[in-house]
């Protein structure tokens, strides 16, 4: 998969090589790895390190944290697309007597569960999972915060109970499913639960002065789906790659679509700081661009793994220190930085093979009342209705069957599009969710709710 760097601009990789220079340094981060992929493959890797002489490579492992948990809920949606469970499953139907049974898979997923952020007793990152052997150890006597699907509130806890639904589920131990499942399909010979030579150091830098001391490396037991992987700036490379374009021996591209939508409700300052969960990974906005992925945080390591979907552009970065760089705010630079100094080139546009007559007789121009609106026909075979005027609501739709196409995004995803056609077999109007887009605005020959007036258009007179 990795290629040779030269595939960018000397200047980009200097800009690059730049940029996590200055958060190593300013963050005093001990050592900073980082790797860049582009259409699907590693074009660039650097780092940065403390000890002169020996900079580590895209093949030395650092811990990931909560990076663990998209690999869990690529786990859960495996079961989902194999028909196993359902995303609206309460969790009591296949991990009955937790106590919070009521929470659904998905709201597990986008931390909506209502379920608490942390484990009761000591903090669970910094002791070891033996002090935790049994779920209701990891959940304590107060498990639930908030009602179930009210609000977004991250929980660790929430996602050991996933990685013990899916050892229910599967009769194995949760890494056994995942080293099976996805890390030897997709090659990820350096990602485990337990630390692999080369491996990174966790370190403590001081807040006030250029000191450190190492923080303890403990096996987090029973909350290890939340947090426990080690991996490799390689390593979460490819696992980029595989999140923007699927592989069937593991998860489909449009189940990682699923992944990639907002599927928590946010409160008003996530709003504005452009923060949203979908099923286990984080949608972020930065400098206009639309980010996913997720960070990863345990004591002596920071993780951040984050995708320019428009771009196709990834970044990986990797630090051993507690606090410092901020990891997110490094790799959405390293993905700017490759997506504006050299734009994706698109592919060349093709014709489709062939199109469907009554495909073509719904194109063109609509109104919805007043508003006009442009449905177009692409060689993806998806239907797009776009607003006119550029502000509205918009939406790609794909082909439901029957002449009936569903909508994919926005407000009309998951909303039936339907051509009514007369008795003569032309297109009366469309039926969008009730709405009715006519050719013409207020077409009198169409069925429009509330009628039209006869008299039709006039001035003030």
């Amino acid at each position: 998969m990795t290629t040779p760097q030269e595939e960018l601009l000397p200047a980009t990789r200097r800009a690059l090589l730049h940029r996590i220079a200055v958060a190593q340094a300013e963050g005093r981060a001990p050592s900073l790895v980082a790797a860049v992929v582009r259409d699907g493959r590693t074009v660039w890797t650097g780092a940065r390190t403390c000890v002169e002489g020996h900079a580590p490579d895209e093949d030395v492992q650092y811990r990931i944290g909560s990076i663990t948990k998209t690999f869990t809920a690529v786990l859960v949606l495996r079961l989902r697309d194999e028909g196993v469970l359902a995303l609206s499953d309460p969790l009591e139907k296949h991990l009955p007597g937790t106590g919070v049974g009521e929470a659904t898979v998905a709201e597990l997923l986008a931390h909506s569960g209502g379920l608490a952020a942390e484990t009761p007793g000591p903090w669970w990152e910094r002791t070891p999972g033996s002090l935790r052997p049994e779920l209701s150890d990891v959940l304590g006597e107060r498990p639930l915060v908030h009602p179930a699907g009210r609000r977004f509130h991250y929980s660790n806890p929430g996602y050991a109970l996933l990685g013990a639904l899916v050892e229910k589920l599967r009769g194995a131990p949760w890494e056994d499913v995942l080293r099976r499942d996805v890390l030897e399909p997709l090659d990820l010979r350096r990602t485990s639960v337990r630390p692999q030579a080369p491996h990174a150091g966790g370190w403590a830098v001081h807040p006030w002065a250029d000191v450190m001391m190492p923080e303890p490396l403990e096996d987090l037991g029973r909350m290890a789906p939340a947090g426990q992987l080690w991996s490799t700036a390689g390593d979460l490379a490819r696992f980029a790659a595989f999140l923007v374009q699927g592989d069937e021996r593991v998860l489909s591209a449009e189940s990682l679509r699923e992944m990639r939508t907002s599927a928590a409700p946010v409160e008003a300052a996530d709003v504005a700081s452009g923060y949203a969960y979908g099923l286990g990974m984080e949608l972020r906005h930065q400098d206009g661009r639309a980010l996913v992925g997720h960070t990863g945080s345990l004591p002596g390591f920071l993780a951040c793994l984050t995708i320019g979907l428009s771009d196709d552009v990834s970044a990986v970065v990797l630090a051993n220190c507690t606090s410092g760089p901020a990891p997110f705010t490094v790799a959405a630079d390293l993905v700017r930085i490759v997506a504006e100094a050299e734009p994706r080139v698109p592919a060349p546009w093709r014709p489709l093979r062939e199109a469907d007559p009554a495909v073509l007789e719904l194109v063109g121009q609509w109104y919805w009342g007043t508003y006009a609106f442009a449905l177009r026909f692409s060689a993806d075979g998806l239907l797009s209705l776009e607003p006119l005027s550029g502000n509205g609501r918009r939406s790609r739709f794909r082909a439901a069957g029957e002449g009936v196409w569903v909508g994919l995004e926005g407000y009309y995803a998951g909303e039936f599009l339907k051509p009514v056609r007369r008795p003569d077999g032309t297109v009366s109007h469309l039926d969008l969710g009730s709405f009715v887009f006519t050719r013409q605005p207020y077409d009198q020959e169409a069925p429009v709710p509330g009628g039209v007036d006869p008299e039709g258009w006039r001035g003030i007179g």
